[in-house]
């Protein structure tokens, strides 16, 4: 399912400012127009950061209430291991897709379970004309991330022949979708993330055809130094001390409207949850 190897990964799972520097240059450029008043910019952002002490082991932290006002969730890059025929292999056309849990991999593929802290992620799709005040009901969202080692599956070398943490699903009366995934790694030049396509429909989505948002959620640093410290993570805490959301090459210039609310525990599980208007 794809030779794609960490030979011909570019900067390990992006590529880097230079290719991001587009999209980014776009957000600037709208950001200070509406600082000259040439523009209205109005945001459905959450306050951002919020780290809170966890001497149980629990964590409850990322975004607040968002007010009445919002704008479109922002565009960012797909990145070089989308698997939705953008850049080589294509999963969204294969049987066994459409599923809300993306932890094992399904079909013809080697048949592996992706391994981790166990992790819920629900996202709310609304019409951002409408003020965020309706959920699109009958959109549909793709869903990709790396595992607990920073490896793409269809990509990554050791995981090619795997297809899980990638999944697509419809959103409900309520504009949402909900997955069970594990808590990704931070691998090196990047901050912790989970990548998402929206779709028209459905039937957009498994023709990979009529993308109509793409961007990336993120997860709070209190959250991430928790679930870091358990096995299988080792590498991260070293990759995430050299990060912050702040130099981050995509969340750099703003992430309000991107950073999850996360609630739970290691041995529990966490859930993050984020409102994406489009």
């Amino acid at each position: 399912m794809g030779g794609h190897h960490h030979d011909d990964e570019i900067h390990e799972h992006d590529r880097g400012l230079s290719y991001d520097l587009p999209v980014l240059a776009r957000r600037r450029m709208i950001r200070l127009m509406a600082g000259a008043g040439l523009i209205p910019l109005v945001g459905c952002s959450s306050e951002g950061e919020t780290p809170t002490a966890a001497s149980s082991g629990s964590a409850s932290s990322g975004s607040a209430s968002a007010p009445a006002e919002c704008a479109t969730v922002p565009e960012e890059t797909a990145g070089p291991f989308p698997g939705d025929g953008s850049n080589g292999v294509n999963v969204l056309k294969e049987s066994g897709v459409v599923r809300s849990d993306i932890t094992k991999s399904f079909g013809d593929s080697a048949g592996g379970t992706a391994e981790g802290v166990p992790l819920t992620v629900t996202l709310t799709v609304v019409d951002a004309a409408s003020g965020c005040g309706t959920p699109k009901a009958g959109a549909a969202v793709y869903v990709w991330q790396c595992d607990r080692e920073g490896r793409y599956s269809l990509y990554s070398e050791g995981v090619t022949e795997e297809n899980y943490l990638r999944g697509v699903q419809e959103t409900d009366d309520k504009g949402q979708v909900t997955f069970k995934s594990i808590f990704p790694a931070c691998y090196t030049g990047r901050w912790p993330h989970i990548h998402f396509e929206v779709y028209g429909s459905l039937e957009d989505a498994t023709a990979a055809t009529s993308i109509t948002n793409t961007s990336q959620l993120a997860f709070p640093k209190d959250v991430c130094d928790t679930v870091y410290a358990t096995d299988g993570y080792s590498q991260s805490v070293q990759n995430l001390g050299q990060l912050s959301l702040e130099s981050d090459s995509i969340f750099s210039d703003g992430y309000d409207q991107q950073l999850a609310a996360v609630e739970g525990s290691v041995a529990k599980g966490y859930t993050a949850t984020l409102t994406v208007p489009v």
